[in-house]
Order: C-alpha cells, then sequence, then structure tokens
C-alpha cells in the first residue's frame, strides 16, 4: 500500500495500492474501445440505478473470458491497470502472434508463460477443466456453461477453493462462503486474482469518488417526510416504521431475494 504525504486533510486519509509493477505503456490499441456508459439508466434513459452518473472517460478493454485458443503456449507481455474492473489485467501474446488481453492472477510479471489445455500443468495462470485440477486447489474464471466463458470469481484478490470432485460435479467454496456444484468439464483458471490489497483502499475525500462516477447518496433521515418514510421529526428522529425499507416501501431486511431458481440445487450452502 502506497501512502500519501499529510498535504491536505484529503491526501492524510488516502491509502492506495501501490502500483509500481504495472506497465507504463498505452493500452494496446486493437483490443481497445470506446463505450458510452449506462451510468445508472435503462434503454429508456431512465435512471433504475440511483447515485451514478459522471466521472472520467474510460476506453474499454476487451477480456479474453472464452479462452477459445488451446494447446498454443502464451507469454505474458504487460500487466496493465483496468479503469473498468478491480484485477489487472495481462496482455498476452500466443505463440502464433495473436495478442489478447486476459485476468492477471498473483505471481503473473513480464515473461511469465501459461497454457490453455487438457494436458496443462498444474501451475498459476493454466487453464484446464475442473476435473483435472487437484483438490485443494485454488481456482478463479470458473465456467458456469460449458463454452459460455468464464462467469464466476472475476474480481480483484478473488479465489474459489475446489473441495471435492466426484459424479461428474466439482464443489466448490466460493468467496462469499457459499458452496455450490459446477459441472466437472468446465474449465477454471488455477490460481487468485490479482490486486488483493484493493479491499484496504481509502480514497481520502469525495472528489475521488466523483471521479469514478459514483455521485453523493442523502441519508433517509436527513429527507423531508413526503421523500422518505424516515424524514421528518424534530431533531433527530428514530426511524419510525416496523422494518427497514427503501423509499419506495420495499422491504430490505432480512427478506429473501432469490426463490426458486432452478440453479437452487446447486447450492449445498448459502452465503453468510
Amino acid at each position: 500500500m502506497r501512502k500519501y504525504s499529510p498535504t491536505s486533510p484529503g491526501r492524510r486519509q488516502a491509502e492506495i495500492v501501490d502500483t509500481s509493477a504495472l506497465s507504463r505503456t498505452e493500452p494496446y490499441k486493437p483490443l481497445t474501445v470506446g463505450r458510452k456508459r449506462a451510468v445508472g439508466r435503462n434503454a429508456f434513459g431512465r435512471i433504475t440505478m440511483r447515485h451514478r452518473g459522471g466521472g472520467v472517460k474510460r476506453l474499454f478493454r476487451l477480456i479474453d473470458f472464452r479462452y477459445d485458443k488451446r494447446n498454443v503456449p502464451a507469454v505474458v507481455e504487460a500487466i496493465e491497470y483496468d479503469p473498468n474492473r478491480t484485477a489487472w489485467i495481462a496482455l498476452v501474446r500466443y505463440a502464433d502472434g495473436e495478442r489478447r488481453y486476459v485476468l492477471a492472477p498473483q505471481g503473473w510479471k513480464r515473461g511469465s508463460r501459461f497454457l490453455v489445455s487438457e494436458s496443462a500443468s498444474v501451475e498459476v495462470g493454466n487453464r484446464l477443466p475442473l476435473e483435472k485440477i487437484p483438490v485443494g486447489a485454488s481456482v478463479f474464471n470458473v465456467e458456469l456453461i460449458p463454452g459460455k466463458g468464464a462467469k464466476l470469481i472475476r474480481s480483484a484478490g478473488a479465489g474459489a477453493q475446489v473441495l471435492a470432485v466426484e459424479g461428474g460435479y466439482a464443489t466448490l467454496k466460493l468467496p462469499s462462503g457459499e458452496v455450490r456444484m459446477v459441472r466437472s468439464g468446465n474449465w477454471a483458471t488455477i490460481g487468485s486474482l490479482s490486486n488483493p490489497e484493493r479491499s484496504f483502499m481509502t480514497w481520502g475525500k469525495a472528489g475521488r469518488m466523483r471521479l469514478r462516477g459514483i455521485r453523493p447518496t442523502v441519508r433517509a433521515s436527513a429527507m423531508n417526510p413526503r421523500e422518505h418514510s424516515y424524514g421528518g421529526g424534530e431533531g433527530r428522529a428514530p426511524r419510525g416504521t416496523r422494518r427497514p425499507k427503501t423509499m419506495w416501501g420495499k422491504v430490505t431486511g432480512g427478506v429473501k431475494t432469490r426463490k426458486k431458481k432452478r440453479s437452487d440445487r446447486f447450492i449445498l450452502q448459502r452465503r453468510k
């Protein structure tokens, strides 16, 4: 972690991840594209997610989650920062000359090598089916549906543990604490993702959150009664309702939001 000199109140509190190991090169242009962000709006332009908007322009990097180039060795050319995700990304060059962006695991650096193959060795960064990965190993970029690409374990520092492989399914313990089954033929990458210290960052001031595209949030108790059920009252009034609710009256505390999904039978233990 990197701390700033306390030259101002914002700098005094700020603490960020040390990025000295990242490459200082420009993003690989053929794998970048400009994209207008939704800033919390749906296809009709209506706000469906509040407190989003503004922020610094971002160049979107095209990340390879399918890993469909198999049995072709690749070498890491650069480890880069990606403003669109929490983990760092790696620019890799395959033996046939093609370059792609992939999520970088911990331990990767320039010159590291990896292979996507059923016969690949059990080393950090290599990708193979879950049935080929030993029990106890840490994995990320896990497929849920064969051929659809990685869907699980894609954020900074995350990694799932392989608990068992039997009966055509692999049992994984996810970072949330949930234990679920995934088809043993699905592919996963060995290791855990880079930038594990990101959760310890202190942004320091509100202005840095605005640069990230996060707008201010007004406390419900500071609103008027017509705007929220928690609003109004003389001084700091109590909530006044039996259960915690949103400003539209939807109950938020202790209510199950996942109901009767087909994948429930694959979840052996719920997250805490």
